[in-house]
This record gives C-alpha cells, structure tokens and sequence, in this order.
C-alpha cells in the first residue's frame, strides 16, 4: 500500500482529526486501509490556508509552475503500478481501466505542464474610437483565486488530477475533496504534490460528508469550484455556491446511433467495448444504442452473440472487464432500475447478480420514462432501441435531458456532418464509441450534463480572469 502521513494535508502540514473510516475493496467488501475524516472546521481552515498563500502562488514564475507539473507526471511515472493497484483495491475497476486511468492522469499533469506557456493575453486596437487615440491597450489573464475540486469515485486520481493540475497552472491554491469511498489514491497524490514544492498549501485536500463539500464551495472567499458528479448534487452546488464560479461535469446517458450504412462489426465491438468498460460507471459508457430499422435485427443478433465475450470476476484478473460496482447499494439499485424495464415490457439478455458483480445485461426496446432510458444508469447495462431512421435516432438523442457525448456510425458524411451540427450534446463522437476522451480536448456537456470544460487548456482558461490594461503613454 502506498504510504503518506497521518491526517488530512492541510496548511504546511498534517492535521490530525478525530475520526477514521474504512475504505474497502468492493469485490469482497474486504478493508484495505483506513481514511481520516475531515469536518467543516478542517474544510474552513484549509480555505484560511489557501487564501493566506493566494498571492505567493500567483506570483510564482511560470518556470516554478511548469517544473513542478512535469516533476509530479514523472513521479506519477514511477510509481505508476502503485497506482494502478491502489485502483483496483479502492475502487473495484478492473485492473484494464485502472491502468488506463494512471496513463491518462501523467497525460493530464504533462499537459498542463505545457499549458503554463500559452497563459497571455493579447493587445486591443483602442483607437477604432477618437476617444481611444494615443491609448495602449491589452489583457493579460491572472489567477482566479481559491479553487475548490470535488472529484468522483469512478476515476478518483484522474478527475481530482484534472482539478489540481490546471489550477497550479493557472496559478491557484486549490483545495480538493474526494468521494468519501475512494480517497486514499488522491490522498497520495496530494502528498506527493506538496513534497515537490516549497509552498505545500498551494495544494491541500479534506474529506468528509456533504456538509465538508457545503462548507468548502460556500465560502464566499472561493474564487471558483469544479465539480464531477451527479447532475442532482451539481445543481445544489451552483446554487448554494452563487455568485461563485462554478465548473460543472454531471452525469449523461450516452447515445449511440447506427445508420443504416454503417459498419456493423465496428459498431457491434463499439458497444461491447464502451458500454461496460469501468464496470459501467463512466458517465459516457455506451447506455443507448440506437438502430435504425434496415439493420437492427443483425445488429442485435451480433450483439447478443458476442455479449458472453465481456468477462465479469475479479478485477485483479487482467481479462475481466466487467466487476463489483463501487458499493451494494449502487447494485440493488441497478438491478431495480432493470427489473422495472422488464416488467414494463423490455427483454432482458444477460444480468443478473454473480456473488458481487452485477454481470453485463442488454435491455431490447426499453420504453421512455423507465430510468433506464432516461437517466444515468452507472451499471453494466445497455439499451438497445429500433428506430425507423436517423432522424427519429436524433430526435431521441436530443429529448434527453442530458447531453455530454453522442456517438454515431455511419460510412457517410452527409451524416456524420449533420450529427455534429444537429445533436445538442458537448462532444459528438463519428465511429467510435461516445467514451472516447483525449485529455487535451475540451470535454463537458451541456443541459443536465453540466457547464464548462474540462481538459488542461479549457480548465486554465476557466480558472483565469482577463485583466484590461489601459494607458496612455
């Protein structure tokens, strides 16, 4: 297991507090270490700790900065199958996704590394005007302040890096708060921040309840708070933390569109391989897959063969894709959400509940106002619906209440230019699956899905604020 100090990262310290809880391995439920808990006093004094430090991160040199960005993703690097062993442990993915986490995570850190030497602005002609005759005009971009950074369980060490990374980038003091059931891979990454720099409350982190998560996105010293989760929690955040800025990556329920000119075989291996990577629970796995009438009885017939293919077990096992869901709750609530589909009509290939593992499920002609269909199911469970053409196919897309990724197959670009016009979703995605992120791209949705993006250059400019500079010489 990896090591760091006792208590919670707060000021240039660890501060001890008064409670533990377990963090267990939900395949066998089995404890694999102890977290400290933090509490709204922890989360008030690591914002005193952030603001009391503001300036001096602001003024480092973006020389200091980039040093330490690199030098994080080279320890990343060295450590990387710690890493990728702590996932496993702390958050049940199997051991595919969590090596994929750790690649994507260095990715992250060196691409804000890079990010530092684009942060400038730009001169303003201020003399289309009489008034402005004489006047030197630019901008520059400074740092927005205190950054508060809530991550999710599902990819804990690479959302909270998404959080961290572009605000030292940007020049912030961040505070970050991970889900309560995967804290300990961010514990770790934050100690191994702060044993990089001279100024360790540049980057702190407090855990706890939603009570912590009020009392760090609340105060109004905060210049800007990212959140990743629930679209639910989001909208609480962006209206307890007004006038606040506020990042938000909530939740989708990601489509897939098969034209009837695609090609099966890559669509079928696209819904095998998006729909139940990470057990699941990624926010823009394969959940809907929409078939257009000419093709769908084959391309149903080849999904259903190959759907034993996804091998559910032990997430240690380098050939499982598909494990334990983060916690049983979230099973029981998954299996009732696909009980409900069926007894609405839905035919169920595949499910059901080995040991802890929900096995992978395909769910034919769920009708609308199921939560199958229309919310975020976080399971290993796919929605497969005829459509008559593209154009119900988007239509459907876009009644959604979500909208982050939409993927669509098709060998025409007629069709693949009207998706990328037409579908109201952040990313849309032509034969590939809807999952696919790069982490230098701007990624986040709109609608339910959430405002703002995520992505080193996207983030930084998110947590900068342009300045006008007005003279006359």
């Amino acid at each position: 297991m990896l090591e760091y100090p006792e208590g919670l990262p707060i000021g240039d310290g660890w501060v001890s507090t008064m409670d533990t809880e377990p963090v267990t391995f939900p395949y066998d439920g089995g404890e694999i270490g102890r977290a400290p808990v933090g509490t709204p006093e922890l989360a008030t004094r690591a914002i005193d700790a952030a603001v009391a430090v503001f300036k001096q991160v602001a003024a480092l040199p973006s020389r200091t900065r980039r040093t330490l960005l690199n030098d994080v993703a080279a320890a990343l690097e060295a450590r990387r199958e710690d890493f990728e062993r702590l996932l496993v442990l702390e958050t049940g993915k199997p051991l595919v996704d969590c090596r994929v986490e750790v690649a994507r995570t260095i990715v992250t850190w060196q691409a804000a590394a890079e990010e530092v030497s684009r942060l400038h602005g730009e001169t303003v002609p201020l003399d289309l005007l009489p008034s402005g005759d004489g006047l030197v005009g630019f901008w520059k971009r400074k740092p927005i302040g205190v950054v508060v950074g809530i991550a999710g369980f599902n990819y804990p060490l690479l959302l909270a890096s998404h959080k961290i990374a572009p605000a030292i980038a940007a020049g912030c003091p961040v505070v970050v708060k991970p889900a309560p059931q995967t804290p300990l891979a961010t514990l770790w990454l934050v100690h191994l921040v702060r044993s990089l720099t001279d100024l360790p409350a540049m980057v702190q982190l407090v855990t706890g309840d939603a009570a912590v998560g009020a009392a760090l996105t609340t105060d109004r010293r905060v210049g800007a708070v990212s959140f990743t989760g629930s679209a639910q929690v989001g909208h609480r955040i962006a209206r307890d933390a007004a006038p606040t800025k506020t990042l938000l990556e909530l939740g989708s329920n990601a489509a897939l569109v098969v034209a009837e000119d695609a090609d099966l075989d890559a669509a079928v291996d696209a819904v095998l391989r998006g729909g139940f990577y990470a057990s699941g629970q990624a926010c823009i796995s394969v959940q809907r897959v929409l078939v257009v009438e000419a093709v769908a009885e084959e391309f149903t017939e080849r999904v259903l063969a190959r759907l034993g293919e996804v091998v559910a077990g032990d997430p240690r096992d380098e050939k499982t894709r598909v494990s334990a869901l983060i916690d049983p709750g979230s099973t029981r609530r998954v299996q009732d959400w696909v009980d409900k589909a069926t007894s609405a009509g839905a035919r169920l290939v595949g499910g059901g509940v080995d040991g802890t593992v929900l096995r992978p499920a395909v769910l034919l002609d769920v009708p609308d106002g199921l939560e199958c269909w229309d919310e975020e199911i976080f399971g290993p469970v796919v929605c497969v619906r005829t459509v008559s053409s593209v154009d119900e196919a988007f239509d459907a897309v876009n009644a959604s209440r979500y909208g982050l990724h939409a993927s669509v197959f098709s060998t025409s670009l007629q069709t693949a230019f009207r998706a990328l016009d037409e579908l109201d979703v952040g990313g849309v995605v032509v034969n590939e699956v809807p999952g696919f992120r790069s982490d230098t791209m701007p990624y986040g949705g709109v609608k339910d899905s959430g405002i703002g993006r995520e992505g080193p250059r996207f983030t930084v400019e998110e947590l900068t604020v342009t300045r006008m500079a007005v003279l006359r010489p």
